[in-house]
């Protein structure tokens, strides 16, 4: 559907066009430039706003398909940029991503949305309370958008930190849990975060160093500044992924650690059932000649024998961190 549609002339919104065919007219005129978005249109709502404009149909598939990486192309002079979206569920400690696909040329800026994250109400709003910068055209309005899109990357991140610091806690807490469930499932939506975010740097940087003749020089401080915060955002998801698997690692060698403790405790505790039963074993046998049956002193000799060796092993087991 049509989220909302508005001409702009000298950064400032014209309310009288009421029509995309008036709207594409109009924005031909000095300083002016249409700004339409969309959010999950069908394909006829694609078909009425990109023909009105006379975008490509090879635009339109793009604008069709869902899960695509972030790239930008050029068909003559409109370009087409992918920004993939991220929402994160704090509950279910999930990401969840979605798409924009922007058609940027000099008398226009088309958005497409599809899936989770990065609503642009807000964006709009900012915008338009900012004539001087939206005055710039259609590269200001996908600044704006960029910004807010990085920006929720950057707020992300944050959450995952918290899940991640929390996981290795866990990990290096007296719990003799494994935790190795948890750190995969973390680790997975740490790296389709990555995968969300990290195809943006090149298109990005393709926007700001090559030569466009649309393009504000005005605008590549603000376009840089995204980018190096874009950068930080990989660095981190790049960190966190690190730690996960430290933390992984880190869990596998608790958990041997701990099977060896327990094989070690094991098999202390055999070999201290296991010299009673020998002794008791060679009595059982009811040998004809044993002298030491007829002995007085015999039986408390063994028993006391059996109680000193045993009094020994533990000893020595214990000494030697088995018990």
């Amino acid at each position: 559907m049509i989220i909302d549609s508005a001409l702009y002339t000298s950064g400032r919104r014209i309310h009288e066009v009421d029509s995309l065919k008036a709207m594409e007219r109009v924005s031909h005129q000095r300083e002016s430039f249409a700004w339409i978005g969309l959010a999950e249109p069908s394909h006829s709502e694609l078909e009425q706003v990109l023909g009105s404009f006379s975008i490509h149909e090879t635009a339109m598939e793009d604008a069709v398909s869902a899960q695509q990486r972030a790239k930008l192309e050029e068909n003559g002079e409109i370009i087409t940029f992918v920004i993939r979206t991220v929402f994160y569920d704090d509950l279910k400690s999930s990401i969840s991503t979605g798409e924009l696909i922007c058609f940027i040329h000099a008398d226009f800026i088309i958005i497409v949305r599809h899936g989770d994250g990065a609503p642009l109400v807000s964006v709009r709003s900012e915008l338009e309370h900012r004539p001087d910068f939206l005055a710039l055209g259609p590269f200001a309005v996908l600044h704006g958008v960029l910004d807010k899109v990085i920006d929720e990357y950057t707020k992300i991140a944050s959450e995952l930190e918290k899940d991640v610091i929390a996981i290795e806690n866990e990990v290096f807490s007296e719990s003799r849990k494994t935790h190795s469930r948890g750190i995969y499932s973390l680790k997975r939506e740490v790296i389709e975060y990555r995968h969300a975010i990290e195809p943006l740097i090149l298109p990005l940087q393709r926007l700001v160093s090559e030569g466009r003749a649309h393009f504000p020089d005005a605008l590549r401080p603000f376009y840089r500044d995204i980018s190096d915060q874009l950068a930080k955002s990989c660095e981190h998801a790049n960190g966190m992924d690190s730690l996960l698997t430290a933390a992984l690692q880190a869990d596998l060698a608790q958990v041997q650690v701990q099977q060896n403790n327990d094989v070690r405790r094991v098999s202390a505790w055999v070999a201290l059932a296991a010299f009673p039963t020998m002794v008791a074993g060679i009595y059982g046998m009811n040998f004809e000649h044993m002298p030491e049956l007829q002995w007085r002193f015999g039986y408390p000799l063994v028993i006391g024998g059996l109680v000193g060796a045993c009094g020994f092993l533990y000893y020595r087991f214990k000494k030697a961190g088995w018990l």
